[in-house]
């Protein structure tokens, strides 16, 4: 095959943040070999690579969408070669090179060596932390581990990424320092379970000792830490949250449900008290903490008892933030077996009642930060107003902080912004220093 090495790549990226990781790194093995790149650029391009996400039906569908968008594409002469990559390809590589003809190579999740020859040119396995970022040059994601040790029932993830697999620290520390060095403010730790993070390489959980290192780094002003689980949830970590302040009082901790039925069906390893004591815990520890969750209903047997009780934790926890999805069987996932025995309808309703209530609890909680002062980064400017977040807000899925009246300041920048308005999704302010 004729090398691409003069070729335009165009990498685009479906899923969550740790995919969103994967294309960087790709991106940036692509312009260590002076490959020309962009990610989703929407610019003309010789070569598309289509980093899929196959977690749960929707965005399997959104991934055989794209697939088809580029494969009509190529049919048009607008692109040469299109591959694809990530956990759609992982779990289904079979299927894909029978159903679409068109698609020039198939890739699984750990096939990065394999992606950069195809494209003509050499992977480089010393290139530590070199990443092209395609987040605002402020922020970046850090993911410190690869896969998952946990076997809960509805999970693809260690079916398609394998068991748990740390980086090292040392590694680690020298990749946020290289981003550092590009300018990000702010480290968003990624992981299919931060809290296991270092037992495969040191025997025990290590990710206060992590984030120790990492909070030392000179021009790191926040650590934000995403997907946590509830079990043995490190103490040193809420410690270290406590005493230093380019920690962020934030956690992201997906607890699924509070039936000790449905958790112990759902292969969680743990019962519903578990999960209430540890929000009773932060709450007693960081009053001032933001706690965002993730809840899963019309798990197969979920009785309406059953979903009161989810309500209700819900009522009582006041979460700050909180996404949900409607259950929905995963080939070769331990609760595929079971009977998915709530209608569609049922599901949609009980997901509506419980977002319609995080709503009436979200707007409670952003009125009571109208008249506060907050420390806010200044994230985009956009249709006259500059949007920025708080440390208890993660991008993309949490509140923004919207300056409309505001000139002048600067995208990347720490601004003291005092709260004059509010609604379930959004913080209105004026910048005071």
């Amino acid at each position: 095959m004729k090398p691409n090495k003069n070729k335009k790549v165009n990498v685009v990226t479906l899923g969550c943040s740790k995919n969103l990781v994967d294309s960087e790194m790709l991106m940036g093995q692509l312009l260590e070999n002076n490959v020309e790149v962009s990610h989703e650029s929407g610019e003309e391009s010789d070569v598309v690579v289509i980093n899929t996400c196959g977690f749960i039906q929707d965005a399997k569908e959104e991934s055989i969408d794209t697939i088809l968008n580029f494969i009509e594409a190529k049919k048009a002469g607008l692109i040469e070669k299109v591959y694809v990559m990530g956990c759609l390809s992982e779990r289904y590589r079979d299927e894909i090179e029978k159903e679409f003809d068109d698609v020039d190579a198939v890739f699984g999740v750990h096939d990065m060596k394999e992606i950069i020859e195809e494209i003509g040119v050499n992977y480089k396995k010393d290139l530590v932390g070199e990443r092209l970022l395609t987040t605002p040059s402020h922020y970046a994601y850090l993911k410190v581990s690869e896969g998952c040790d946990r076997t809960c029932s509805f999970c693809a993830i260690p079916v398609i990424r394998g068991k748990n697999v740390s980086l090292k620290i040392e590694d680690l520390v020298t990749e946020a320092e290289k981003l550092v060095a590009k300018g990000v403010k702010e480290l968003i730790l990624i992981a299919q379970d931060l809290t296991y993070y270092g037992v495969d390489l040191y025997g025990k959980k290590m990710l206060g000792s992590l984030i120790d290192q990492l909070s030392k780094i000179e021009g790191v002003e926040w650590i934000r830490l995403h997907y946590t689980y509830p079990t043995q949830f490190p103490n040193d970590v809420l410690e270290m949250m406590k005493e230093r302040e380019n920690i962020c009082n934030y956690i992201d901790i997906p607890l699924q449900h509070i039936s000790d039925r449905i958790l112990e069906s759902m292969k969680r390893g743990h019962k519903g008290e578990v999960s209430r004591k540890l929000i009773k815990k932060f709450r007693a520890e960081i009053p001032e903490m933001s706690i965002r969750t993730t809840m899963i209903v019309g798990y197969p047997g979920e009785t309406e008892e059953e979903f009161q009780e989810l309500l209700n934790f819900v009522r009582e926890s006041r979460f700050d933030r909180m996404g949900a999805f409607t259950y929905s069987p995963e080939e070769n996932t331990p609760a595929f077996v079971l009977k998915d025995d709530i209608p569609e309808e049922v599901k949609i309703d009980r997901l509506n009642q419980l977002m319609a209530l995080q709503e009436e609890i979200s707007m409670e909680r952003n009125q009571e930060k109208i008249g506060k002062t907050f420390k806010v980064l200044i994230d985009r400017f956009e249709d006259g107003a500059f949007y920025g977040r708080t440390e208890f807000d993660s991008p993309e899925v949490d509140n923004e902080v919207i300056l409309e009246n505001e000139s002048d300041l600067v995208i990347g920048n720490f601004y003291l912004v005092k709260v004059t308005d509010a609604d379930p999704f959004d913080l209105r302010g004026n910048i005071v220093g």
